[in-house]
């Protein structure tokens, strides 16, 4: 029987003067500070209603918490910078200090909304349009932090459009080989790549990318997942995102398998479960 993958570690990330190791898979908690996120129950209304859910997240074990205050859901309306940092800054300087050892990314395309989340103690960005921001690389490697490049394509408005590729893997390959050697040219240390599930693809091609997720490691950065919940999933179990966390769960083993290093998710709990099955499993093989 072939082996499953055994991902390569460690991995450091530099956040701030402080070495983070990912000797093995990490969850990232999801919090939204947004009305209209595409689940639900992972809407937040206030800064303590926000606080509360990160605490959760950090409760239950995550390694990360992840603030977005922009929907990036397919056909979700754009958002002011005033109003997304209207939505963030009150959440990030409270969670800061709360809770002064959480590590806290934030997710954002503005480089003018990561300078302020650096300059209030983020500890990683996270960009869901790979640096599109021209002043994006330069932000992160000033103010010293990892930066998570996701592959997407047009805006929420018409990124479902945007799914033809001549190849769809090697595409989404070179666009991050382009990415991360622009961001290296300027100063970024640490980059991780997000293949972007769910953003410019259709369900087939979802799938396709998870398939073809071990590829990824050609990059010599850290891979972060984000399925939670996405329509890939309840599209193909005919439910919704509410019903969705069981197939979530079993797309994140497949994700462990190929070499994921960190899981974006709305489910903590479950997640970490499914590292520790995972890791188990990598153990009973080693002994095997």
């Amino acid at each position: 029987m072939k082996p499953l993958l055994n991902p390569v570690f460690p991995k450091t990330l530099n956040c701030h003067g402080q070495l983070v190791v990912l000797d093995k898979p990490v969850v990232m908690g999801i919090v939204n500070l947004t009305p209209d996120s595409f689940y639900l129950h992972s809407r937040t209304k206030g800064t303590e209603d926000a606080l509360h859910q990160a605490f959760d997240h950090l409760d239950q074990g995550a390694a990360w918490v992840d603030l977005g205050a922009v929907s990036t859901r397919p056909g979700a309306d754009s958002v002011a910078e005033k109003e997304e940092l209207a939505r963030l800054i009150p959440v990030l300087k409270a969670l800061r200090k709360e809770r002064p050892e959480a590590l806290i990314s934030v997710d954002t395309y503005r480089a003018s909304v990561a300078q302020a989340a650096i300059d209030l103690g983020a500890d990683m960005i996270n960009d869901v349009t790979g640096g599109s921001d021209p002043q994006m690389f330069g932000v992160v490697a000033q103010g010293r932090v990892p930066l998570v490049l996701m592959h997407s394509r047009g805006t929420p408005k018409d990124m479902q459009s945007l799914t033809h590729y001549d190849h769809l893997v090697e595409d989404i390959l070179s666009f991050f080989a382009e990415r991360c050697r622009q961001a290296r040219d300027r100063g970024v240390l640490d980059l991780l790549v997000d293949p972007g599930f769910g953003f410019a693809k259709t369900t087939e091609q979802n799938f396709a990318l998870m398939q073809a997720l071990d590829r990824f490691s050609v990059l010599n950065s850290a891979v972060l997942v984000g399925v939670s919940r996405k329509s890939m999933i309840y599209k193909t179990l005919n439910t919704d995102a509410e019903g969705a966390l069981n197939g979530t769960t079993a797309l994140h083993m497949v994700a462990l398998q190929k070499g994921a290093h960190i899981l974006r998710v709305h489910d903590v709990a479950p997640a970490l479960e499914c590292i520790a099955l995972h890791q188990a499993l990598q153990t009973d093989l080693g002994h095997s």
